[in-house]
């Protein structure tokens, strides 16, 4: 059968429903076609922030049987796999670390299938590999993979490097105070502390899924999204028409926030994503600084969501420590790092062995700290 592997610099070249047949058994909402076309639409993900999409598609009798997302990279925002020092190494040696190749789902650090077909890993491998001879393109990244395909990384040149992360488990829990009653008894009054201060206030939650949000609920989303990024003096990654583009394709994306309210007003909001078994918190803000707020926000709203409807797991973000006292686990995360050149290679593969001790001593004694009472 003839077969085509090809480049392609916009996913709406791809027929949306050869896409949707080709991941009708994908549980993340990431590698979903309304999600990637939507950063595309928006101009969030163009040449002109960094992220010039080049992906890989695969047609076999002029029908999609394989893709991997693809971005040209000039700068390394929005990754979450930070590699600033092994550009400036680069740099110095007079060689160019920019552009990159990188497989990832822009500003989404969150760990899915990231080459979609049967069979498909090693002649994508080859095909992007021979992309990177003709351009003199230094290395490509593949960020979050699946432990399939990170296998097949590592037996094909990958550099494996780690990374951390801190996920909630639902051990079949009936309630949120079921819950609570793993923990040991000091931290459990921490946490009822900390949400009797946000019901003192009289906050309330607002809970909107893709069958109820309204246009009006990503308007005020967005105030509050900006302003965590104001407060951080940053650009924000995403603008007003991708969250536009996302109500309009919610049925497929299944976003949902959960809005803490005053009275009638909301104040501050939180947004996840829904995937098969999992609960992705992705971005929040809020009009006010108001302790205790963005626990209650992004983690205990988000876990009693997952309790009441029976979701296996909550991955709120990258990082933070302070989430081990609230019941998240730590868990090692993994990117995979193809070199081109020999000299660069040897060094990078050094930093990674050296960083991955250093991680594993780190999430061992994370797991020292965890608060649940011995016989958990």
């Amino acid at each position: 059968m003839s077969q085509t592997i090809k480049f392609i610099d916009n996913i709406s070249s791809i027929d949306k429903s050869d896409f949707d047949n080709l991941t009708a058994n994908i549980s993340s909402p990431f590698i979903n076609y309304d999600f990637l076309s939507s950063l595309e639409v928006s101009k969030c993900v163009s040449k002109s922030t960094g992220w010039e999409s080049n992906h890989l598609a695969s047609y076999k009798k002029n029908t999609l049987d394989g893709f991997m997302p693809l971005y040209i990279k000039n700068n390394s925002h929005g990754e979450f796999v930070f590699d600033h020092s092994w550009s400036y190494a680069l740099n110095r040696a007079g060689r160019n670390y920019y552009p990159k190749l990188l497989t990832a789902i822009p500003f989404t650090p969150c760990e899915s299938k990231k080459i979609i077909g049967n069979n498909m890993n090693n002649l994508f491998f080859e095909e992007v590999i021979e992309y990177m001879h003709k351009k003199n393109i230094e290395s490509w990244h593949v960020l979050f993979p699946d432990n399939e395909l990170g296998n097949d990384l590592k037996e094909n040149n990958f550099i494996e490097r780690n990374g951390y992360k801190f996920i909630w488990k639902n051990k079949d829990y009936l309630s949120f105070e079921d819950y609570l009653g793993m923990f040991k008894s000091r931290q459990r009054k921490n946490i009822r502390s900390e949400r009797k201060k946000i019901s003192d206030l009289k906050i309330n939650f607002d809970i909107k899924d893709y069958k109820n949000l309204t246009h009006n609920d990503w308007e005020e989303f967005y105030v509050f999204y900006t302003n965590t990024y104001e407060q951080r003096l940053q650009r924000p990654y995403l603008n007003r028409e991708f969250f536009r583009k996302i109500h309009e394709r919610r049925d497929s994306i299944k976003p949902v926030v959960f809005f803490a309210k005053i009275d009638s007003e909301n104040i501050a909001g939180s947004l996840c994503f829904q995937g098969a078994d999992t609960l992705y918190g992705r971005h929040w803000g809020s009009k006010y600084n108001i302790d205790s707020l963005h626990f209650e926000c992004c983690y205990y709203q988000g876990i009693d969501y997952c309790i009441k409807n029976k979701i296996a797991s909550f991955d709120p973000g990258v990082q933070g420590e302070h989430k081990i006292r609230r019941g998240f686990e730590p868990e090692k995360t993994s990117s995979y790092h193809y070199i081109k050149e020999k000299d660069f290679y040897k060094a990078i593969n050094e930093f990674c062995l050296k960083e991955s001790g250093e991680i594993s001593i780190y999430l061992q004694a994370c797991k020292k700290y965890m608060p649940f009472k011995k016989n958990y």
